[in-house]
């Protein structure tokens, strides 16, 4: 329900696992990396950094307020073209209803081409206003405040491994991993589970399986692994759903769904080991039980596809595909496990230590989870990954607290990162993409689509682009 070192040590929580020699690039006392380039670095190389370098605090708010003005423009240039297109449409449809028994076939045709457009064109600019372009900027200031403010919180989180003080943190008791209770009631919220899922199936809110047993069966190992060092008190029931969103979540009772562009978006063994922990772990906390003591499934789950239909016409899968409430959505699972029923970001802060602990329990590198958080947040997202990202608590308190738990874990001479079993994995599922995208094209359209209609003459984003470049166009 929610919601990043790279395999080369270069770029969604590190401190001392791994030898220092991968660090991604030295740090020197008489080396000072700009503010402005420091900030495109990872957080696990930013960790370093700070720990040597520090920025004057004028050079700091001179950034922030550029921060400020820079999403400001950006946000309100996107707000007036959703709002010209929003003109545009009006005024093609008033056209038909006017004139609609003057013009010809040929004409009505121009005109239903220019409302589809439009309509997608309008939807990516209220996408990038709305939900991509603060994204991108929160990612910003979050790596802004962590340069700021990780100095002193640094010099205190070793203090604290000092004296030993750490060990008496919320759930500090690591050594015990499997014997303690992090919350009791596990086994009731099965019911509750399946009936989530039987709503989920009826309103066509569930993507179906992957058919691939080379690719379910690796995941499912993977899980049943984290399972094995958790505080997992119920049989923990993995399916691998054949859509393309960038997400995974999880129902109460250990129901666990891992999609497609999840596979397709990590780089090692251990950035899914670290997504699957942290989701593992919302079971282990029994979020979905609270969250549903507070609305029902079917009210939740129409929420997030009210977000996920505006990203999907957005142009993230193309434009004139609009079948996502049929076939999956953009983070059904970080959208439903926090705002929608203003749920306390405590949960996101949760999940994230405890499934820090069960990869590290593991023996998976515990830093992949905040390789992929930060990769997502960096290169996807500002669009693609936009909704993985809704109105999750603050990129800088979630960064600082997976860096304070993995220096506080026990250090492991050897952790997993990547395996030829997960390579294996990549080259089976390539097969299952290729065959998704043909029988897209065949899917049904849920608001229509003009057929013949010429390609769009421009689009707010092409996939891949930075924000920089969306912003300056």
């Amino acid at each position: 329900m929610r919601f990043l070192r790279l395999l080369q040590c270069c770029a969604l929580f590190l401190c001392g696992l791994l030898p220092s020699s991968v660090r991604a690039w030295p740090v020197t006392d008489d080396v000072k990396i700009p503010l402005q380039d420091a900030l495109k670095k990872s957080y696990l190389d930013l960790f370093e950094l700070t720990k040597d370098t520090q920025y004057s605090a004028a050079d700091i708010d001179q950034i922030r307020e550029g921060l400020k003005r820079g999403e400001d423009v950006c946000v309100n240039r996107f707000k007036q073209e959703a709002s010209q297109y929003g003109k545009e449409i009006e005024q093609a449809q008033k056209q038909l209803k006017g004139d609609g028994a003057k013009i010809t076939g040929a004409q009505r045709h121009e005109l239903h081409c220019k409302i589809q457009d439009r309509r997608a064109l309008q939807s990516q600019a209220e996408m990038l206003a709305k939900h991509a372009i603060p994204i991108a900027y929160q990612n910003r200031k979050a790596k802004l405040d962590l340069l700021e403010q990780w100095p002193a919180k640094f010099k205190e989180i070793s203090k604290q491994l000092e004296d030993g003080s750490y060990r008496n943190r919320r759930w500090g008791d690591v050594e015990d991993i499997g014997f303690r209770e992090i919350e009791s009631g596990q086994a009731s919220d099965v019911r509750e589970g399946e009936e989530a899922m039987k709503q989920m199936k009826a309103q066509g809110l569930m993507p179906k399986e992957i058919e691939n047993r080379e690719v379910t069966d690796y995941v499912r190992g993977i899980a049943q692994r984290l399972a094995s060092g958790s505080d997992l008190k119920v049989p923990l029931k993995v399916t691998v759903l054949d859509s393309k969103e960038i997400n995974a979540f999880a129902l109460p009772g250990g129901f666990l769904f891992i999609e497609r562009g999840l596979l397709e978006a990590v780089d090692d063994e251990a950035e899914l080991a670290g997504v699957i922990g942290h989701e593992m772990s919302h079971v282990i906390a029994r979020h979905g039980h609270k969250l549903m003591l507070r609305a029902t499934i079917a009210n939740i789950f129409m929420q997030a596809a009210q977000v996920a239909a505006m990203i999907f016409t957005g142009g993230a899968a193309g434009i004139g595909t609009y079948y996502a409430l049929q076939y999956g959505f953009y983070g059904l699972g970080f959208v439903l496990d926090l705002n929608l029923l203003g749920v306390s970001r405590d949960f996101e802060l949760q999940a994230d230590q405890l499934g820090i602990q069960y990869t590290w329990k593991s023996d998976y590198d515990p830093t992949g989870f905040v390789r992929f958080f930060d990769k997502m947040a960096t290169t996807k997202g500002y669009v693609e990954g936009a909704s993985w990202f809704y109105d999750h608590p603050p990129f800088y308190e979630r960064m600082v607290q997976a860096e304070r738990e993995i220096t506080f874990l026990p250090k492991k001479e050897q952790v997993v990162i990547h395996s030829s079993q997960f390579d294996q994995m990549k080259k089976a599922l390539v097969k299952v993409t290729v065959k998704a995208k043909k029988d897209e094209e065949k899917k049904p359209s849920l608001l229509g689509e003009e057929k013949g209609c010429p390609a769009p003459k421009k689009l707010e984003y092409e996939p891949g682009q930075s924000i920089d470049v969306i912003c300056s166009n």
